[in-house]
């Protein structure tokens, strides 16, 4: 798995969530269809009249998911902007898209904006195996932010985070050892320590 293959995954599911924050500061989240997706970029529409519209133009900002049938979770983050010569993009968008001309017909098209993201983090994570499987990309050399847990040299080896772990994706050794791609993330060897030898990523 790749950043390509995860683009690629979205564009197979088309319609995603797509998260953006208003103007008060209030969290907002629509379907939309993942329109193109090309040389490691996403590209997508929206009405300029819409609320959308407004916040992607004042905050630079989105957050995507999805979800394929077999259960694999591709999760998107990055800055989103407006890509030059609309026209061009909007008529190759409805060419690829024909049910496009269903909902904007004629030149009612030129309404859309054309959006794209081509830089930020993604995030894999596959729930149809065991143990589960995740990994982190980065678009366009984006810093891609550490997650979960790891266990510190202050370990005395009680075994109790291996035992607890719901995916048994921790490893005995001096320290215990997380592996990270099969880790949920939940926290549980890091609330049950009994020496407090677990910390959090990225703290």
């Amino acid at each position: 798995m790749d950043a390509r293959s995860c683009l690629k995954l979205l564009r197979e599911i088309k319609d995603v969530a797509f998260a953006t924050v208003d103007e008060n500061g209030n969290p907002q989240v629509r379907i939309i269809d993942v329109i193109i997706v090309e040389d490691e970029t996403l590209y997508f529409v929206t009405a300029r009249g819409k609320s959308f519209h407004k916040e992607l133009v004042q905050s630079g900002k989105v957050a995507i998911t999805g979800l394929t049938k077999d259960f694999e979770s591709i999760r998107l983050m990055g800055n989103v902007y407006l890509v030059e010569d609309q026209k061009k993009w909007l008529d190759r968008v409805f060419e690829e898209n024909p049910v496009m001309n269903g909902v904007y017909p004629g030149e009612s098209r030129y309404i859309l904006d054309v959006f794209a993201i081509d830089e930020g983090e993604m995030e894999y994570f596959n729930l149809n195996q065991s143990p589960i499987y995740r990994e982190s990309f980065s678009l366009k050399n984006s810093k891609v932010t550490e997650k979960g847990f790891f266990i510190t040299d202050e370990c005395v080896g009680c075994d109790k985070c291996r035992e607890n772990c719901p995916q048994q994706c921790i490893t005995e050794g001096e320290p215990y050892f997380i592996n990270q791609e099969n880790c949920l993330h939940c926290g549980l060897c890091y609330e049950g320590c009994p020496v407090e030898s677990i910390v959090k990523r990225g703290k």
